[in-house]
């Protein structure tokens, strides 16, 4: 599915939304009245919004290769910001609506509608989805453990089936035999769609394929190989470029799914991932024993050779970037000269795979590049010009990014300047 579908598709619903709050309206000029109907509005919208969350996190194969799940996720977190300003805005106005209407303040009026049990549902699914908002933060995720932030995460489930709850009661959906019947299947759909994708899909992969880890095989200065054996892995269908998330059985490992990508394609049933230790659990995989059960699901991203739209191709990894890079160089279609790989790194000791990499090179007769140099250097080998010096028609190019998030947005806007169109860079930004 592309982006622009799914865009269009999810607009599309919130103007069926909005147009069924229309057809419902009762035209008054009395406050009450307004602020009623305001809050009809927004409670309609922020319970569609919530639906959309959470199936853009669903995990659904043909949304996620089509539009790549750090774009979702990115939209998961920009529309979670907009369902809880129309959550907030909801309460407000229907707590001054039931005030004016019964001439009381609003501390009465918010103890009175606590009363009915779908108001105080609701009121309770709000309180949830603020904490999960909260969390989700820059400056509180920070703070928190990965594990504490995903837990809080959950709620969200409890706060969607409150919610519900509490929109089955309202008036716009109460009111009408087909907008109940129609509001339950769309709730209905994307609770299968959870629990089939996030919960049935899994098991049944873990229990088909059975991995285990195999070796695990140092790669450079905190960077390791992980190899992993399972059996029937071709019916996976993973393709270089893209990841799964891998849980590894193993004590302080087990409860956190770990996104990374394939740094080779598959090979005799087994998977490879490099990883490079930037935290806890990244660090612990060095530790990883031969014979550790793995919980893979996947494949997931759209970081793949469908994405090609030019006979030429640049590959620009940064840091630990380079593993779905590596995977791509070895296997996109192409004759000598039509492959050029970047590697950025700060230094000849922090390159990944290097022997390999030249290896592919050589036997393809690919360009590979190595630029080195500290980030805050004098001489910028992202620059518009030096990329150009290095790919002389660099415009001709589709470019395949993958790096840490401030280097892969100067890349891109460097890339731009130096003449590719936009729709020919082709990235994915794991920073879940």
């Amino acid at each position: 599915m592309p982006p622009a579908h799914l865009r269009a598709g999810l607009l599309a619903g919130a103007v069926a939304v909005t147009g069924l709050w229309a057809v419902q309206v009762h035209p008054s000029a009395r406050l009450d009245a307004l602020f009623a109907t305001g809050a009809h509005l927004t409670g309609l919208l922020a319970g569609y919004g919530v639906l959309v969350m959470l199936f853009l996190m669903a995990r659904v194969p043909a949304v996620e290769h089509g539009v790549g799940a750090d774009r979702l996720a990115r939209w998961h977190a920009w529309g979670g910001r907009w369902v809880l300003s129309l959550c907030v805005g909801h309460t407000v106005l229907a707590l001054c609506g039931y005030a004016v209407h019964r001439g009381t303040d609003l501390l009465t009026a918010g103890a009175e509608l606590l009363g009915y049990p779908a108001l105080a549902a609701a009121t309770l699914g709000t309180g949830l989805l603020i904490a999960v908002g909260v969390t989700s933060a820059r400056a509180v995720r920070r703070r928190v453990t990965h594990e504490t932030w995903r837990a809080l995460h959950l709620l969200t489930y409890l706060a969607a089936a409150l919610a519900f709850a509490h929109q089955l009661a309202g008036p716009e959906i109460a009111g009408s035999k087909f907008a109940a019947w129609t509001w339950t299947l769309l709730h209905t759909t994307v609770a299968a769609l959870l629990v089939w994708y996030r919960l049935v899909v899994p098991v049944r992969q873990a229990l088909r394929h059975a991995l285990r880890v195999t070796e695990v095989r140092r790669e450079g200065p905190d960077v390791v190989s992980v190899l992993i054996q399972g059996a029937g892995l071709d019916e996976l269908r993973a393709e270089p470029g893209q990841f799964f998330r891998w849980r590894f059985l193993q004590r302080r490992l087990w409860r956190t799914a770990l996104p990374f990508s394939l740094s080779a394609p598959v090979r005799e049933d087994t998977l490879r991932i490099t990883v490079k230790a930037a935290g806890n659990h990244t660090r612990r995989m060095r530790r990883l024993r031969p014979g550790t059960r793995v919980l893979a699901t996947g494949p997931f991203g759209a970081l793949t050779a469908h994405r090609r739209t030019r006979r030429k191709v640049l590959l620009l990894a940064g840091g630990v970037g380079i593993t779905p890079m590596r995977a791509l160089f070895e296997t996109l279609p192409g004759g000598p000269g039509d492959l050029t790989l970047l590697y950025r790194a700060n230094n000849a000791a922090q390159l990944v795979l290097r022997d390999e990499l030249e290896a592919i090179a050589a036997d393809r007769q690919a360009a590979l590049h190595y630029l080195l140099g500290p980030s805050d250097a004098s001489f910028d080998p992202l620059a518009p010009q030096a990329l150009r010096n290095l790919v002389p028609d660099l415009a001709e190019h589709d470019v395949y990014l993958c790096g840490p998030p401030r280097m892969a947005e100067a890349a891109t806007a460097a890339l731009i300047r130096a003449g590719v169109p936009e729709q020919h860079i082709h990235a994915e930004n794991f920073t879940f």
